[in-house]
């Protein structure tokens, strides 16, 4: 199967198919003789997986750790319930930094509710006047 048969197959675009490779996510295909990428429906599996994990907000390292434990069937699923126990984790901070972000914005928008000039606008003046300050200390997979 040419790589742009394993992409259609897979729902996906070719380039996603060459990142994940270069990500070493996805295994090498066989090449042919004329040096093209000879894939198996095992490739197409393997992006479908990862694809469902990206729509999990998984992280590529996250993706690597449970294709290391999948290539194990017979092992105990313990490290893959860990993993999505630290995966849950990481989407409540990211729920509860958005809800605050929600705030911050809502206050914003408070600012200003009539159609003015711009260098009068709340919101604006606001943007301008905000203490950012150091970003805070991420404790999520996002960094």
């Amino acid at each position: 199967m040419k790589i742009g048969e394993v992409a259609s197959s897979a729902h996906c675009s070719v380039e996603t198919v060459r990142f994940y490779e270069k990500q070493g996510l996805l295994p090498a295909p066989l090449r042919t003789a004329a040096n093209y990428r000879s894939y198996t429906p095992l490739h197409v599996e393997r992006l479908r997986f990862i694809r469902h994990c990206r729509v999990l907000n998984m992280t590529h390292g996250e993706i690597r750790q449970l294709l290391d434990l999948v290539e194990q069937p017979a092992a105990d699923c313990g490290a893959v319930n860990h993993l999505l126990e630290d995966h849950i984790t990481h989407v409540e901070t990211r729920i509860a930094e958005l809800i605050q972000l929600k705030g911050q914005l809502t206050e914003l928008r408070r600012r200003c509710r009539r159609e003015q000039r711009v260098d009068a606008c709340g919101i604006v003046q606001g943007i301008a006047a905000m203490d950012t300050g150091p970003a805070p200390e991420r404790h999520t997979h996002l960094g």
